[in-house]
């Protein structure tokens, strides 16, 4: 949301209510959403009456504990939970016998949810056929399971051995597992000796882009953009410390030990026009990739679906309020995130008006758990069908609900190699449980008389709300909202018919390609120049992605690759280039230079003829170097705001930046050689960045010292290191302004600022107090390192 202190939620209307009436919502919180209705101030009264009742009642002997809640962890007296050891145990049972008889009495518990009220869909019932349909002439289990996937939990927020078990078990049955946010190894991109392959089919691409390389992206089927998480939407990822192992950090191009915080998505993601970018920069790394964009079940959400399917993406993943690898926060698990039913049906019912369902593929997820909820998934409108908890229980997980601290006894939400051999999960046991889930989807379809899941998709009149009349708090839920099927004209499509047009026909890169085919098959070094317009973007990702395809993150030989270009380059220019490209632009460029930038380098100046000052001129846009992992770039003039935001490896020289610079850094190098804007190195926790302080205010006012020491210039190699790149750039760009601070080196020396991230100190074991940093232009020294601290 953007929203970070309690005055800006006053009037944001970001709240929705849920099961609260028409009466209340319009006397107590006019204008928000309320889709189906609920309770009113008589039963509020009568609840709070009760409580009072209860608080005051007088003691017996029977009843001197106070009651003991459960509403996170599960409780035997406490609230009623889903999965509970009864469940648990059913489902564990019924993976590892392969069991339908077990398998059914775990689903039984489960879908008596009307008793319990858990779920919205627990107030739904079938619509059957009057005329069943043989079972034989419904859709096989073995084509059904090819529509289900594994939820997005991140290695680091679960062990190699439960995230490899997922991706076999999928990868077995034709269906995909998720890498989530945490990279993945590369040795899991090619096949086992016994034919097993532990590759991912979908790699997710988060605001954090850790581990998001051009070699990444070619060994996907699918590359998903994560814009909201269902469990927490609003709140980015972390990893605590401690998770951070060093494979775990190799892989997110990280520093061990030091904590990862994902940034939340407007970092670069500010409006449906960036997300269309980013849409088309994976495409063109990846033409085969299907791209999906996962949005989190809100009010509102079917407009941006919609803006979604718009923006030519293949898939959109509607993600509910329940399941997770058990690290939300207690708050948001209770009062964040809505169920997927709410947000499921809203997106079909827009993207039907609209006539814009038959573009795009729609995916659910949310504690899915029964054959009967992933029907109800189906009628409702959605194609596929995700999971995350329930393949974790067949594994093994008991639901402890420590995943955060790293001490799972099963293995699994863990990193601890003693508590990892405790691991038992087999993919065959994953397996199962899809076929168990398949089998009784074709036991309903049969019953509701659907051959194919592609028949029952979207067709929401065969369901039915069950009023909850017996419960005293139930009986105003209306689901009519939810239920509801818009008239169409014939031609309007319920589910997915055609293919999205993603316009990569018309890419400048098919020229680059062709001109460097020498250097695809055979590593002989080319050159090449090429005009270049503001319509041409994402130039060198599709060619980035034909090389990582054929030589992998090692890329190409240093200097292979030398493409020149002038004019005014367009958005993502360079994205996600490979080691041994280097792309020249004499001119000027859009936003998202550099983004994900995984090896290559690039030089970027403003043309030879012009008049202006390079140092004065703003040379290339916003978000500049975004999730780069390797390579450099040297830019003569000035970069708009987020430069090197999430750098995880990149090594930049440039004259300026805006505000946001170096933010949620983890890793590289960052050389500025003039101003910067405020909020410099907010979040930055790994890498350095050196400053020329030319206006004697960068501690004062450009820099958020929360995170991060300032130091003097005076470690040799650090000034080594500093010279070093100052005389690249000169030789690469020509810059005067580099040339004048080598010039006068015995002076602006002292201008320079180290940024040193306090985590980074940690780890590498370096004293917080060492050096304050005192400005030639003040007489006063900087504030201490202890102060620093403390904001």
């Amino acid at each position: 949301m953007g929203i970070s202190t309690l005055q800006s939620y006053r009037g944001a209307q970001v709240f929705e209510a849920v099961g609260l009436n028409k009466t209340v919502i319009d006397d107590y919180f006019p204008g928000t959403a309320s889709r189906i209705e609920g309770v009113g101030l008589d039963v509020l009264a009568r609840e709070a009456l009760m409580k009072h009742a209860f608080a005051f009642q007088p003691l017996t002997e029977s009843e001197t504990d106070l009651v003991v809640g459960g509403q996170y962890q599960y409780r035997v007296d406490g609230e009623y939970h889903l999965l509970n050891p009864a469940t648990i145990s059913k489902l564990q049972q019924a993976v590892r016998q392969n069991s339908p008889t077990t398998f059914q009495e775990y689903t039984d518990l489960i879908d008596q949810q009307s008793k319990h009220l858990c779920t919205l869909r627990g107030l739904m019932q079938l619509k059957y056929a009057d005329e069943p349909l043989p079972i034989e002439e419904v859709e096989p289990a073995k084509e059904i399971v090819k529509r289900f996937t594994t939820g997005a939990m991140s290695f680091g927020s679960i062990s190699k051995e439960a995230h490899e078990t997922l991706a076999i078990a999928m990868n077995r049955i034709g269906g995909m597992s998720n890498t989530g946010e945490g990279g993945e190894d590369e040795a899991r991109f090619t096949r086992d000796a016994n034919g097993d392959l532990r590759r991912s089919a979908v790699k997710q691409v988060a605001s954090g882009r850790f581990g998001v390389t051009a070699n990444y992206l070619v060994n996907a089927d699918e590359l998903q953009i994560k814009m909201a998480q269902g469990a927490k939407p609003g709140e980015g990822g972390q990893l605590p410390g401690h998770k951070v192992d060093e494979i775990i950090a190799k892989l997110r191009y990280s520093i061990p030990g030091v904590g990862l915080v994902s940034p939340p998505p407007h970092h670069d993601i500010y409006s449906i026009e960036d997300l269309a970018q980013l849409i088309y920069d994976l495409k063109n790394v990846n033409p085969k990739a299907r791209i999906a964009v996962k949005l989190v079940a809100e009010a509102g959400v079917g407009t941006v679906a919609a803006g979604v399917s718009k923006a030519h993406a293949d898939v959109v993943l509607i993600s509910g309020d329940s399941g997770g690898t058990g690290a939300s926060p207690l708050s948001s698990i209770k009062h964040a995130g809505l169920p997927w039913e709410l947000g499921l049906a809203e997106t079909q019912q827009v993207l039907l008006l609209n006539d814009l369902r038959s573009r795009i593929r729609v995916q659910t997820d949310g504690k899915l758990q029964t054959g009967r909820d992933v029907t109800i998934a189906a009628l409702l409108g959605a194609e596929e069908f995700g999971f995350a908890t329930m393949p974790l229980i067949s594994m093994g997980c008991i639901m402890m609900r420590k995943c955060h601290l790293n001490t799972c006894a099963v293995g699994i939400a863990t990193q601890d190699p003693v508590l990892r051999a405790r691991f038992t999960g087999q993919p065959e046991h994953v397996i199962n449980f899809f076929f168990f889930i398949a089998e009784q989807m074709r036991q309903y379809m049969a019953k509701l008389g659907f051959r194919t899941v592609d028949e029952m998709v979207g067709r929401v009149d065969r369901i039915d709300a069950v009023l909850a009349e017996s419960h005293w708090k139930a009986k105003g839920i209306d689901l009519s909202s939810i239920l509801f099927s818009p008239t169409l004209p014939s031609h309007v499509k319920r589910r997915r018919t055609q293919a999205q047009d993603h316009g990569l026909d018309q890419a400048l890169d098919h020229a680059l390609i062709e001109q460097a085919r020498p250097a695809l098959e055979s590593k002989q070094p080319v050159t090449g120049s090429f005009a270049i317009r503001n319509v041409h973007r994402t130039v060198g990702a599709m060619l980035g992605g034909e090389i990582a395809r054929r030589y992998g993150t090692a890329g190409l030989p240093e200097g292979t690759i030398h493409f020149r270009f002038t004019g005014s380059a367009g958005q993502s220019f360079g994205a996600f280039v490979p080691s041994g490209v280097t792309l020249e632009l004499e001119g000027d460029s859009n936003d998202y230079l550099g983004k994900g930038l995984s090896g290559g380098r690039i030089i970027a100046y403003p043309p030879k003829t012009s008049s202006f000052l390079p140092e004065e001129s703003i040379l290339v846009g916003n978000v500049v170097l975004y999730g780069a992992t390797g390579g450099e770039a040297f830019l003569n003039g000035i970069a708009g705001e987020r430069f090197a935001v999430r750098n995880s490896g990149a090594t930049a020289v440039v004259e300026g930046v805006g505000d946001h610079g170096c933010e949620y850094m983890t890793n590289g190098t960052v050389l500025v050689l003039g101003a910067t804007g405020r909020n410099f190195a907010a979040g930055m926790s790994g890498g350095t960045a050196f400053v020329y302080d030319d206006q004697g205010d960068f501690s004062t006012r450009r820099c958020n010292r929360a995170g991060v020491d300032l130091e003097p210039l005076v470690a040799d190699q650090d000034v080594d290191l500093v010279r070093s790149l100052i005389e690249r750039h000169i030789d690469l760009t020509g810059s005067p302004q580099a040339a004048w601070i080598l010039e006068h080196w015995d002076t602006t020396q002292a201008r320079f600022i180290k940024v040193f991230p306090h985590e980074f100190k940690r780890v590498m074991g370096i004293p917080r107090v060492d050096a304050v940093y005192i400005s030639p232009t003040n007489s006063s020294p900087m504030v201490t390192s202890e102060q620093v601290q403390h904001g």
